[in-house]
């Protein structure tokens, strides 16, 4: 089984939470990466890893003609219903089903990171983007500026064979994500970043967003439900109000570059 097999099935078990739950948190990265892809009116934009189609619809509303991948049939469903006029497939970003300079820009949010070999994924968006298109590509802001990392951190620390540091900020390291662009060809010619708060009514909204990511099930089915449950609950509790919300603080990070 490949790796956009098992992370299609991961990301797709609780596809419905995650549109509903997790997946609008994005929306000032989404603005950021679309503003810098310059996308408007009749652009051809690929959002590559594009879950429940979030971003798209932003990009619909901009006039741009849309497409999307993912590993996810569940997600490509949502996404489907959500941008009735969109080309939206279920694939591999490392074997992009589209001709050569399909598409004027590209955006690929916290999607690259998890396929088997991300700079192969980043050739074939270089491939699939017009020369001189732009290609934007997200990932996690520094640890100590994502609140999330007290719940990698709970989740790394249950596993048998807990994995060193947190794989999730691999590329949020200064330089990092430039220089991974940089091995697949393509041109850094600006970054940003975003803040996104992730909120949630309650503990249980909260949980239910948390084990709806790819990450969170691939735990679940190592260590349980109830533990997986406790431990992500407990790393949450800080960061509940009085009335009963929690909110996640988290900046995010991007790069843009030329194809």
């Amino acid at each position: 089984m490949g790796n956009a097999e098992i992370q299609g099935k991961l990301w797709g078990a609780a596809a419905r939470d995650w549109a509903d739950l997790q997946e609008p948190t994005a929306k000032p990265l989404w603005e950021g990466m679309l503003e810098a892809a310059g996308v408007t009116g009749g652009t051809r934009l690929l959002d590559a890893g594009c879950g429940a189609g979030g971003a798209c619809v932003l990009a619909s509303k901009r006039g741009a003609r849309v497409s999307g991948i993912d590993a996810s049939e569940a997600l490509i469903v949502i996404a489907k219903e959500r941008v009735p006029d969109g080309d939206f497939r279920v694939g591999d970003l490392e074997e992009l089903p589209y001709e050569k300079g399909a598409f004027d820009a590209i955006i690929a949010s916290r999607s690259v990171e998890y396929t088997a070999d991300p700079v192969a994924a980043l050739v074939e968006l270089k491939r699939v983007c017009v020369s001189g298109g732009r290609v934007v590509v997200a990932t996690w802001g520094a640890p100590e500026n994502c609140e999330m990392r007290v719940v990698f951190e709970a989740v790394r620390d249950i596993l048998p064979d807990p994995p060193k540091g947190l794989p999730q900020f691999a590329l949020s390291a200064p330089g990092a994500l430039e220089e991974l662009v940089g091995k697949a060809g393509l041109k850094a010619i600006g970054t940003g970043e975003a803040e996104n708060t992730f909120v949630y009514p309650d503990l249980e909204a909260c949980w239910r967003a948390q084990i709806s990511a790819g990450p969170l099930q691939g735990t679940m089915r190592t260590v349980g439900k109830d533990r997986l449950k406790a431990a992500v609950l407990k790393a949450c509790e800080p960061y509940r109000s009085s009335g009963g919300e929690v909110r996640l603080e988290n900046t995010m990070c991007y790069v843009t570059a030329t194809a």
